[in-house]
């Protein structure tokens, strides 16, 4: 039997109509209600037919994301009953993970991460904070000049996201970031690709946002997760409550470990990674980190039966 991890995606894999292939399962039509009675609104009908500037609203689009994901993985669990070895998320996804894990339940994460979504919004004024791709250079050239650029510039700019060896996402106040993407160029960057984000997300800035989440998250019910989950700010497995929060506080201001979470999964004797959820981004950046790792996915019921013949 293989050895096999989940992972969930985060905020940028939304789409509308993403699970429309589901038809009427019925894993994935009572998560639905069940995030639909969480919320006070209909999440499966703006999941089936946006408008996508509601979609890609950060306030729709991290519950929406979550209660996609979620389907997606009790939509496994009622096909195969085959829990994963260890899960993990890519930031927003990290809640997703939590859900699977048994640490929250969907009815108490999906307030909690509406929660976060607005705090984010709110920390920084729209147009005053930017996210850009930094793609085809090393992850330490990136995190040297953005200390550079940030005190010469006297704004915060800083890695966000490494996703992949020769990919990192940074973070801050558009200036900084404006100034460091021309000087990543100058070292050899392949491409600086602004992101179209509506904060700067997982840097310095977001600290005000933190603070805000760190008081919601100290009322959260949170339990030992039932699976091992490697959490984003510190690669690290938690099962304490108070320490999963005060995790999910720090990721909201700091970096987001993909790489290093990706390799410790495969360290644990991982040989086959499931993106669980919407899109196939995660999937890509883990045939990069680690090449031998097989990757499946589980977001319709066609990949659900891929997967689950490549996992026999």
């Amino acid at each position: 039997m293989s050895t096999f991890a989940f992972v969930f995606p985060g905020q940028g894999s939304q789409s509308v109509g993403m699970l429309d292939a589901w038809g009427e399962h019925p894993a994935v039509r009572d998560t639905l209600a069940e995030a639909s009675q969480a919320l006070g609104e209909d999440i499966g009908r703006l999941i089936h037919e946006g408008p996508k500037e509601q979609l890609d609203l950060t306030t729709n689009t991290q519950p929406v994301m979550l209660a996609a994901a979620v389907a997606c993985y009790r939509a496994w669990m009622a096909e195969t009953g085959r829990a994963p070895a260890v899960v993990a998320g890519h930031s927003l996804g990290e809640y997703s993970a939590l859900v699977a894990a048994g640490s929250l339940t969907l009815a108490d994460a999906l307030p909690l991460v509406r929660f976060r979504a607005q705090a984010m919004q709110e920390a920084v004024p729209v147009g005053a904070g930017a996210m850009a791709a930094i793609l085809g250079l090393d992850a330490d050239v990136v995190r040297s000049t953005c200390a550079e650029v940030a005190a010469a510039v006297g704004e915060p700019v800083s890695a966000a996201n490494y996703n992949d060896p020769k990919q990192t996402v940074i973070a801050g106040s558009k200036a900084a970031v404006d100034q460091a993407c021309e000087a990543l160029k100058g070292r050899g960057a392949k491409r600086a690709l602004p992101l179209a984000v509506s904060a700067p997300f997982h840097c310095a800035l977001m600290k005000p946002a933190a603070e805000r989440l760190k008081e919601r998250l100290a009322t959260a019910t949170l339990r030992a997760p039932q699976i091992p989950l490697i959490n984003n700010i510190d690669v690290a497995v938690q099962t304490e409550p108070d320490a999963i929060r005060e995790a999910l506080y720090r990721q909201a201001f700091g970096p987001v470990r993909w790489v290093e979470t990706v390799q410790a999964m495969h360290a644990r004797g991982v040989t086959h990674l499931v993106e669980c959820g919407p899109g196939k981004v995660l999937g890509g950046l883990a045939r990069r980190i680690v090449a031998e790792l097989a990757v499946g996915h589980v977001n319709d019921p066609a990949t659900l039966a891929e997967t689950k013949g490549m996992l026999a």
